[in-house]
């Protein structure tokens, strides 16, 4: 199965899960897997939020990201992937002054 995310609507988020600025982002989701294709904007962040029942994987395309995971900040360059295993919270930001782009998989587990 091919995903094509030039396909799929972009929707414009502001304050994504409590967070603050701009997020464009394509999602596809099914009952299994929610994959997301995003774009966080300078200055953005999304909020903190639990994995309590899934994990998430975050791939950084272009950009950076700064991840708030256990206490920690760690920060994703293009190439490297952030992991939220199950059990964990996290939120992500853009300290940057250019666009952060990132391919997110989340698990549905029900």
């Amino acid at each position: 199965m091919i995903i094509d995310f030039d396909k799929i609507p972009e929707v414009r988020q502001v304050g994504f899960k409590g967070g603050k600025g701009l997020l464009d982002t394509r999602n596809y989701i099914d009952d299994k897997v929610k994959i997301m294709y995003s774009t966080l904007h300078p200055g953005a962040s999304t909020g903190i939020h639990s994995h309590d029942e899934n994990c998430e994987v975050v791939f950084v395309v272009s950009g950076e990201l700064s991840f708030h995971y256990d206490g920690k900040v760690e920060v994703a360059r293009a190439g490297q992937v952030h992991y939220c295993s199950q059990g964990h919270s996290h939120y992500m930001e853009n300290l940057t002054d250019h666009d952060a782009v990132y391919f997110a998989i989340v698990p549905e587990h029900h």
